[in-house]
């Protein structure tokens, strides 16, 4: 089953476009979440009680780095290391986990420390992924370590599986819109055996992959890697771990950059419209510069799509483009304006009956390579997702949303509003929290970077994280531009208001707008 729902997907865009308590004490108080209007103890964090020495005082082990899912081994300039850290926090002394690292020594004489990035997802690896982004961003490299890891749940830090290949492929048949009661059945099925393959394969892990988890971990990294404060970069649903890290923890707040920003006031329907408005935003955007209207274009792809419903489209590959391969392929060129004649190409062969175009970018979203094999980030995503929302729709009160999805956005309304009930339908682990608490009171200023034109993190959720922070804590930079994310992205003002905050500590006015 897909789901868009994906915060981010920087190495998907690379290939295609060739804190000052010691012992882990908190400043925020308890772990929590907002619920119903209430706060309450999210079930997997606990008490911020002090951690035992053996895991503050642990020394990293930094040696070369191995390859990573299908990256290549990094160059001699990355180090990586195992990081211990406790498997449930609410329980410090009990089992634990390993978290893999990687960094970056600074390159410079006037080293500030280190900074930490996540490139979000959930289910992104950090250490796949910052030696390729790194290279773009050569400034803060010379002042910084720059680090990453893959969080609890991801990639080479006890990363989860929760189907063999054969089974994702088969279950890219599933409708994903279905019109009749056989459908429906087949959907739910689908969606609930993925969580009993999660519990099967991964046991007890599934219940502490939360982004309050992460966020705890993130503090230990701080202690273990001897910085006073904390320097991070988010992207995509890395802000949101950012957002929790800094209300847990405000006073070890250094200098935190948000860079498309996800909604924290926003539950998982919430969530799944504002990606129906974002996307649906991104297409008319294109749509319009290839001198079509928004309207009649969107039209059109909703009727290839009904076609392609009832009838999945040929591939030179032999595999049928099926409808939900067909929305993936879609959506995959809208995360970067570059890509968007690769989705006038795509588009034009579909509309001659050959999917293959298509194909291709939903397997390039999906993490699928040519010889039928999946990494796993989209199961990682969905563990930890589906731990951190306590949202449950059934089927009728999916069916309520529709309509209202459709009018949002008629090419992806139906399917994301479908998603609502099969994302996490029949869960074995139990939702923490509606909505993520982020306020931070006390935190030095967080930079907020919003797109006008992205379309998986929409532009409205920029202002929310600053509301929800606090004033004077978020300061909003806003680019007028188009993609999913803001800095390294061709503008010089938004590069250049980043690199002076992260290097010289510049809060810029809130509100700047680059454009």
């Amino acid at each position: 089953m897909a789901r868009f729902l994906r915060w981010t997907a920087l190495t998907a865009t690379a290939a295609l476009l060739v804190t000052g308590c010691s012992g882990g004490s908190s400043d925020g108080g308890e772990a929590i979440g907002k619920s119903s209007g209430t706060s309450s103890p999210a079930p997997s964090a606990g008490s911020a009680t002090p951690l035992p020495s053996s895991l503050t005082s642990q020394k990293l082990d930094w040696g070369r780095c191995k390859a990573t899912g299908d990256s290549p081994t990094p160059g001699d300039e990355w180090q990586c290391a195992t990081l211990e850290a406790p498997l449930d926090w609410a329980k410090p002394d009990g089992r634990t986990i390993d978290l893999a690292l990687i960094r970056a020594k600074a390159g410079g004489d006037d080293r500030i420390g280190s900074l930490l990035f996540n490139f979000g997802g959930p289910g992104s690896s950090g250490l796949a992924t910052l030696p390729w982004y790194a290279s773009s961003t050569p400034e803060l490299g010379k002042r910084y370590d720059l680090v990453s890891w893959d969080p609890r749940g991801v990639g080479a830090s006890e990363g989860v599986r929760c189907r063999s290949d054969k089974e994702i492929q088969a279950s890219e048949s599933v409708d994903i819109t279905p019109d009749t009661p056989a459908e429906e059945t087949a959907y739910l099925r689908d969606a609930a055996d993925f969580g009993k393959g999660c519990q099967k394969s991964e046991g007890t892990l599934i219940a502490h992959v939360s982004t309050t988890d992460t966020a705890r971990d993130m503090d230990l990294m701080r202690q273990v890697l001897g910085d006073p404060k904390m320097h991070y970069f988010g992207i995509s649903y890395g802000t949101e771990v950012g957002g929790v890290y800094a209300h847990l923890f405000p006073k070890n707040v250094g200098r935190l950059i948000l860079d498309a920003v996800v909604d924290p006031s926003a539950d998982g329907e919430g969530h799944a419209e504002n990606q129906a408005r974002g996307f649906q935003r991104a297409l008319n955007n294109y749509l319009e510069s290839t001198g079509q209207g928004a309207e009649e274009g969107s039209q059109k792809i909703v009727d290839l799509l009904r076609r392609i419903d009832a009838k999945p489209l040929a591939t030179s590959s032999g595999r049928k483009l099926t409808e939900a391969l067909a929305l993936t392929g879609i959506i995959r060129p809208l995360y970067s304006e570059a890509s968007w004649p690769t989705l006038t190409s795509a588009l034009e062969a579909a509309e001659d009956g050959d999917g293959s175009e298509l194909l291709a970018l939903a397997d390039d979203y999906n993490d699928r390579d040519a010889s039928g094999h999946y990494l796993t980030g989209t199961h990682s995503q969905r563990v930890i997702s589906c731990l951190d929302t306590k949202q449950r729709p059934t089927v009728e009160e999916t069916k309520k949303l529709l309509r209202r999805f459709e009018k949002v956005s008629p090419v992806f309304g139906p399917m994301l509003g479908w998603d609502t009930a099969g994302w996490c339908h029949d869960w074995p682990v139990a939702g923490q929290y509606d909505t993520p608490e982020v306020s931070a009171p006390g935190a030095a200023p967080i930079l907020l970077v919003g797109n006008t034109g992205d379309p998986a993190t929409p532009y409205e959720g920029t202002r929310k994280m600053a509301d929800e922070l606090g004033k004077g804590i978020g300061v909003l930079l806003t680019w007028k531009g188009e993609g999913h994310a803001s800095y390294g992205k061709g503008s010089d003002c938004v590069d250049s208001t980043v690199n002076a905050y992260l290097l010289q500590g510049t809060v810029p006015k809130d509100g700047k707008v680059c454009s």
